[in-house]
């Protein structure tokens, strides 16, 4: 049977969503090519990691470097790219702002700079954004009128007047939703979505850029300080400690199984857009980090989670979007709640730590 699909190169393949996305799509792939740099803060092993499929030709390189760019550029001459490879963490985006720009932003142009040089453009590029994009998002007053609160200040959040006044925050919606980032790295997904866009439009080039939520579940780091909330409050419940709660608790965020994004990764990559498409990925159930905490403290009788009142500068109030309507139209759907992707997410930390 002839593959599915043509040469595909995935830059940052070997990380959490790459991995998910090779056991669903690799076999299906002429080549599924990854390029990863296997950065220790992500993999604290520089090796292969097991979760990747076998299928998947592992190149160890860096989006940075035009050297490792315009070599497997013109082995592969890919198809499909899917660009998942970045900087992430809202926290320490501020304080290594050059280093963010310069994998998120520059690694973005030398990818379609390699591509320039060898002569080669694909059919489709696939990007893996955020809803960092969307800073605070759109707010409603009583009165209906929308508004954009921008930015929390530091001021702000050390006197601890955590939420915008006279509104409720409203779900992201890339149809309707400007984008207003409030960190740097929000700033840099915005600008890969930019620039890409530009470059693709110009080259009649299909683009989807997926607006991911906050991504948990088996696979995620249990190492990286900066990602992971669902896997750090896992490891404190499993070891009987009390969740320590940041702000007043109730910041509002949109939980999304890894099963749950790499089903709407290959539902986009199977459908090519005709032109530019936005969508965002979400279960569309919003829970405050309070909900998530005692989900978690049930699941191993732990103490109950308790609020510190620190918080993190850039970080938004209320993150949360409703299902994309492109993504549904091409039958796509989560179908994890959040108990049962948090349920399974704790068998795999065991198994994780029982074998070190």
């Amino acid at each position: 049977m002839s593959p599915r699909l043509g040469p595909v190169l995935v830059t940052g393949g070997a990380g959490f969503i790459g991995c998910g996305l090779s056991q669903v799509l690799a076999a299906d792939a002429e080549r599924w090519v990854v390029l990863d740099n296997l950065h220790p803060q992500v993999h604290p092993v520089a090796e292969r990691p097991a979760a990747l499929h076998a299928a998947a030709e592992l190149v160890r390189g860096d989006v940075t470097s035009t050297a490792d760019l315009d070599a497997v550029m013109a082995d592969i001459r890919p198809e499909v790219v899917i660009h998942l490879a970045a900087e992430t963490g809202t926290a320490q985006s501020l304080d290594e702002s050059t280093r963010h720009s310069l994998v998120n932003v520059v690694g973005t142009t030398q990818v379609l700079d390699a591509l320039t040089r060898v002569g080669h453009v694909p059919s489709h590029v696939v990007l893996t954004s955020s809803r960092a994009v969307y800073g605070e998002g759109q707010w409603q007053r009583p009165d209906g009128t929308v508004f954009h609160p921008g930015l929390r200040t530091h001021a702000q959040l050390e006197s601890g007047r955590w939420d915008h006044e006279g509104g409720t925050a409203q779900p992201h919606h890339a149809a309707t939703t400007v984008p207003a980032p409030v960190n740097v790295y929000g700033a840099t997904k915005l600008a890969q979505e930019h620039i890409l866009s530009a470059w693709t439009g110009s080259r009649d080039t299909a683009l989807t850029a997926l607006r991911l939520q906050n991504v948990y579940g088996p696979g995620q780091s249990l190492t990286n300080p900066y990602t992971g909330i669902v896997s750090l409050f896992s490891q404190l419940a499993m070891r009987g400690q009390s969740i320590p709660l940041y702000e007043d608790g109730d910041i509002t965020r949109d939980f999304v199984y890894i099963d749950d994004v790499v089903s709407a990764i290959a539902t986009a990559v199977a459908n090519p857009p005709q032109q530019m498409r936005l969508v965002d990925v979400g279960s569309g159930q919003p829970s405050t980090i309070r909900q998530l905490a005692e989900t978690i403290a049930a699941f191993h009788s732990a103490p109950a989670p308790h609020v510190t009142g620190q918080f993190r500068d850039g970080d938004v109030r209320h993150a949360s979007c409703v299902l994309d309507e492109q993504l549904v139209a091409l039958g796509w759907k989560p179908q994890s709640s959040l108990a049962e992707g948090v349920a399974a997410l704790q068998g795999w930390i065991r198994e994780q730590l029982s074998a070190r």
